[in-house]
């Protein structure tokens, strides 16, 4: 097997606060758009995906430091882009052992964006959307919102968006913990309330991530210790559109 085929180790997986490890260096290249990759044979940097953005920070040694600007993971192999310090260190060697840092405010910012997308979705049913179904969520600083199938009438925006602001602020002062489980199929549909989302396999062991005592979903991504943490969260604006949900949110 060629070595750039094999799994890149997910540290960030099983360890969502961990911001720096080491690792032995696969492969150095320029990708087809001309900018520098890196290949490590585990990670702590989170890739964009799932509506979260990748994580930045550096991969360096003794011999070079190179600035991660992007993270992708592709076919199971975490792909990161950006640049070398200097030029002279582009030639670096294969096989050596490098230390992986992760930019700890961007991280808790993203893991921030992502948590309250989390815990919107259950304010949507607190207030009484339940015939809205799961869309796609994207959770990026410029504007995070989470989309569902389905609409509401144009005359419960306003109030219905003072009631999810209300619900937020009430579940935000209780707290709870946010926990993260890797569990068989049967186990995970019990936490995620009875069902998971058809493209779960069936023989898989999901990992779902749940804020309190209320039902989970899937997740891969990275989020925050406890629901106080999102200390702030405003609907920005809601928006109906073909069939489809937009609610747009911040964190302060």
């Amino acid at each position: 097997m060629d070595e750039n085929q094999i799994p890149t180790k997910l540290e960030y997986y099983d360890d969502m606060f961990k911001l720096e490890s080491t690792a032995t260096l696969l492969s150095s290249f320029l990708s087809e758009d001309s900018r520098h990759v890196l290949i490590v044979d585990s990670t702590v940097f989170h890739p964009q995906g799932g509506g979260q953005p990748s994580d930045k920070g550096s991969i360096s040694n003794s011999q070079f430091k190179f600035i991660v600007e992007d993270v992708r993971l592709k076919d199971k192999i975490v792909y990161h882009y950006g640049h070398f310090e200097s030029s002279k260190d582009e030639n670096v060697e294969k096989g050596a052992q490098v230390s992986l840092s992760v930019d700890e405010a961007r991280r808790m910012l993203n893991s921030r964006l992502h948590s309250a997308g989390h815990l919107l979705d259950i304010c949507v049913r607190n207030v009484g959307w339940n015939h809205l179904e799961p869309g796609k969520g994207y959770h990026f600083q410029d504007g995070p919102f989470v989309e569902y199938k389905g609409v509401v009438p144009q005359n419960e925006l306003h109030s219905k968006k003072t009631e999810l602001e209300l619900e937020a602020s009430n579940l935000i002062s209780k707290g709870g913990k946010v926990s993260i489980s890797i569990v068989p199929y049967d186990k995970a549909s019990e936490l995620c309330g009875g069902s998971l989302p058809d493209y779960i396999p069936k023989d898989s062991t999901p990992r779902i991530v749940q804020l309190g005592e209320f039902p989970g979903c899937p997740c891969g991504g990275t989020h925050i210790k406890d629901i106080n943490e999102i200390s702030t969260l405003k609907v920005s604006q809601i928006r109906i559109k073909k069939g489809f949900t937009k609610v747009f949110y911040n964190v302060q």
